[in-house]
């Protein structure tokens, strides 16, 4: 109550708005005219024609038809501009006796707001016959009462009005009395008896008459009643009121059979004739309802509560009647005051629950306002929260207009709970509330976010087809249609990438699926941009990043370089048997496709034709002499070395390896033992000599054993071009391959340098070197198989 109190600043609308609009209204109002009882339906008048309106822009401006009194008695059909009744009219039930009946409605059209004022007279129809209030009337009458006497008779009621109404009284004929129509203050007809000549209570004590009431309809109706005159004796004074007329307030919520006023009439006779009984005269129906009269007090007491709204006033005839049989007349004016009883009323005449955000100033609703109290009673202040984008409009008399304040946007607020408070200014205070919910529609105006600025995916290579590998995922903040996202690949940017064989999307929820097994080796990574477009009209999208890298699974076995295995004849590395432990027989070379640990390869010497003979580095594929060469070691050995991977679960890939041990190596090839300096330098000189010599002796043996093979391969002719033969002999030191290394080709030959102290040899890279015998006798058929790294093959 104390919110309702306080002044409103900035949403309460005062009733000076309405001056600015009168330009909107009819000035003058329009008229039509009806019979009551008419049936529901029933054509009135063509109200587009008369207000000048074109076909159909009733409906186009959502014309209604609201009455003053709260109630729809008409019907406006907006499409064909007819006025029409919305149901049968009773002018009695609506204005009783007041004529004309005259029910005031308004005509409101939007865009633009207009009013007019119209006014629906209702025309009586004689659908009532007279009624007397009693079945028969007592009248006494003194025998001395002089001609010409007249005594009012109590009148008939009729609900008609106007020439439907009574129009005169008739009396059966006699010879004492006849009867008079008179108008009585409130211009109702009433029958007064008049007095013909004297009458005589000894020749007649009593006569009965029969009263009639006639109205003016066509056909006439009437009603009867039985008149019996009693002649008394003679009472020459009537009771006259002390006062009259009697005036009195009283308040509307006075309690019932509360005492109203007393009133008082006296009698100057005495005896019976001077006694006085109250009661009340020629009261309509309604006064009886209301009021009572004491018969010995006067006392006017309430029988029901008056309202204020209803009648405002009442005039009650009140009749003072001695013992005589006389009777005196007083009038008591009851004016009904008026308290604050009545809330507000609010009626919504057009409403509008649903509006597109962004939209610019819309009418949410027209309404009306009213209270049936009269003073500061009925005035009222009406008003909505200050906290809601709306704003209330007065457009005429007390109808308001519910507007946006500015766009609205649905996902500030996808709804609205106004409730228009309407209080008036009485004491205290009543209120009436009315809550309107206002729902906001979507409109399309934020394209999809993604949940990430960019996304990385990880992969491990031969994944199955159609895997799963993640989800893109966007929202919006839209709704409905306009927050369904679709997801889609874009182009790639790279136009090498073939990107629809390799991931797909699902358009429904973002989830990516690889099409086909990937491979670490062939592709690490690749990156693509997703699209996610909402449903909305226009549709509106966004892109994001997307990289996947692929991880190394274990499967790549390790691939030998060195020695070849697809050879058509094994190579065979050459060991002097003067060779010490540690002595670099050859080296296996690998390599592993894959990546990271998968890759770290490690050697092993699974099987060897004399275990112990050789060893291998676990790390870099070493092989070597574990321990001096005897001449009890085979000549020709046959060494299996495992490389194999660090993967889970490990890979490995096997290489046959075949040693040949050899002598007449020279001296200078082979470990030199450790002299002092000084000795080597005075022996310098025959070391020379015997290199020398041992060269010429090497390389005449050498042409003897190539000529001898070639004539042994021309006889044979079964042996393979491809099959290597090792003879066993000196062999020329230029022409053997002794470093042990293994990664050369066949075209290179090593220096070897040896110390005293190593032990082993150091490599220096020679240009290529081909035998000259070899080459001027390329008839013999000799051939260097070229698979063949740090060996020679004789054919």
């Amino acid at each position: 109550m104390d919110r309702l109190q306080r002044p409103q600043s900035n949403r309460q609308v005062m009733a000076l708005i309405s001056m600015m609009l009168f330009s909107q209204v009819s000035p003058e109002p329009i008229r039509y005219s009806v019979l009551e009882e008419t049936e529901r339906g029933s054509f009135v008048a063509h109200l587009s024609k008369d207000l000048g309106l074109g076909s159909g822009e009733l409906a186009a401006r959502s014309a209604r038809v609201v009455s003053d009194d709260f109630k729809q008695p008409l019907l406006l059909d907006a499409q064909s501009g007819d006025l029409l009744l919305r149901e049968k009219l009773d002018r009695e039930e609506l204005c009783g006796s007041t004529e004309p009946c005259v029910l005031h409605f308004q005509v409101f059209l939007e865009k633009p707001v207009q009013f007019f004022q119209g006014e629906l007279w209702i025309q009586d129809i004689n659908d009532h016959s007279p009624k007397f209030p009693d079945k028969e009337v007592l009248l006494k009458i003194l025998e001395n009462s002089p001609p010409g006497a007249v005594f009012p008779l109590k009148l008939a009621q009729d609900l008609d009005v106007g020439s439907n109404g009574i129009q005169k009284y008739t009396i059966s004929p006699n010879s004492h009395f006849h009867v008079l129509t008179r108008n009585n203050s409130e211009g109702k007809k009433y029958p007064e008896l008049v007095q013909d000549k004297e009458l005589d209570r000894e020749e007649q004590a009593d006569l009965s008459l029969t009263l009639m009431a006639l109205d003016g309809g066509s056909p006439s109706r009437s009603a009867s009643v039985m008149v019996q005159i009693l002649i008394t004796d003679v009472n020459d004074n009537a009771p006259e009121f002390v006062h009259t007329p009697y005036e009195v307030q009283v308040p509307e919520d006075s309690p019932v059979d509360s005492v109203i006023l007393s009133v008082l009439a006296r009698d100057i006779d005495a005896g019976n004739f001077g006694s006085v009984s109250y009661g009340l005269f020629q009261a309509p129906d309604e006064i009886k309802e209301t009021f009572s009269v004491n018969e010995v007090t006067g006392e006017i007491r309430l029988k029901k509560q008056l309202d204020f709204e209803k009648v405002k006033s009442y005039h009650v005839e009140i009749e003072a009647t001695d013992g005589g049989g006389l009777s005196g007349k007083g009038t008591v004016v009851i004016e009904v005051v008026d308290v604050n009883d009545n809330a507000p009323e609010l009626t919504i005449s057009s409403l509008t629950t649903s509006i597109p955000e962004n939209a610019p100033e819309t009418i949410v609703s027209i309404f009306r306002v009213g209270d049936r109290d009269s003073g500061d009673n009925g005035k009222m202040i009406c008003s909505i929260p200050d906290n809601l984008p709306f704003v209330l409009k007065m457009t005429f008399k007390n109808f308001y207009t519910l507007v946006t304040e500015s766009p609205l946007d649905r996902e500030t607020g996808a709804e609205y709970n106004i409730t228009i408070t309407v209080s008036d200014l009485g004491t205290p205070r009543l209120i009436t509330q009315h809550s309107i919910t206002v729902q906001v529609s979507d409109v399309n105006d934020n394209a999809p976010t993604f949940t990430q600025a960019s996304y990385t995916l990880f992969v491990r290579e031969n994944n199955s087809p159609a895997l799963h590998i993640g989800t893109i995922s966007a929202t919006d903040r839209d709704a409905g249609t306009n927050a369904l996202i679709t997801y889609s690949l874009l182009p790639p940017r790279d136009p090498q990438l073939a990107l629809a064989s390799l991931v797909s999307i699902n358009a429904d929820n973002g989830q990516l699926f690889a099409l086909r097994a990937l491979d670490y080796e062939a592709l690490r990574a690749f990156e693509f941009r997703v699209g996610a477009t909402d449903c909305g009209s226009p549709a509106l999208s966004s892109e994001a990043p997307v990289r996947v890298l692929v991880l190394d699974a274990n499967d790549n076995a390790p691939f030998v370089l060195y020695p070849l295995q697809n050879a058509s004849a094994p190579c065979t590395e050459l060991v002097p048997r003067a060779a010490e432990a540690g002595y670099l027989v050859s080296k296996v070379v690998a390599v592993d496709g894959d990546a990271g640990q998968n890759a770290w390869l490690s050697y092993q010497l699974l099987k060897a034709t004399e275990p112990g003979l050789f060893s291998v580095w676990a790390h870099n594929g070493e092989v070597r002499t574990a321990r001096l060469l005897g001449e009890r070691d085979a000549p020709r050995h046959r060494l299996l070395v495992q490389v194999r991977d660090n993967g889970e679960p490990p890979l490995s890939a096997s290489v046959t390896l075949h040693v040949l041990l050899v002598d007449g190596f020279s001296q200078p090839y082979l470990p030199l033992p450790e002299v002092a300096p000084e000795r080597a330098q005075a022996d310098s000189l025959t070391v020379y000599l015997v290199i020398a010599l041992a060269s010429v002796s090497s390389l005449f043996l050498f042409s003897v054993l190539v000529l001898v093979g070639v004539r042994l391969c021309r006889r044979g002719r079964a042996a393979s071009l491809g099959r290597c033969l090792v003879p066993e002999g000196h062999f020329p030191g230029q022409l053997v391959d002794v470093s042990g290394t293994g990664t050369l080709s066949q075209s290179y030959q090593y220096e070897v340098r040896l110390t005293g102290d190593s032990g082993t040899g150091e490599f220096k890279f020679l240009k290529p070197m081909f035998p000259n015998l070899l080459g001027q006798d390329s008839g013999t058929g000799n051939r260097a198989n070229p698979n063949c790294r740090n060996s020679f093959v004789f054919s």
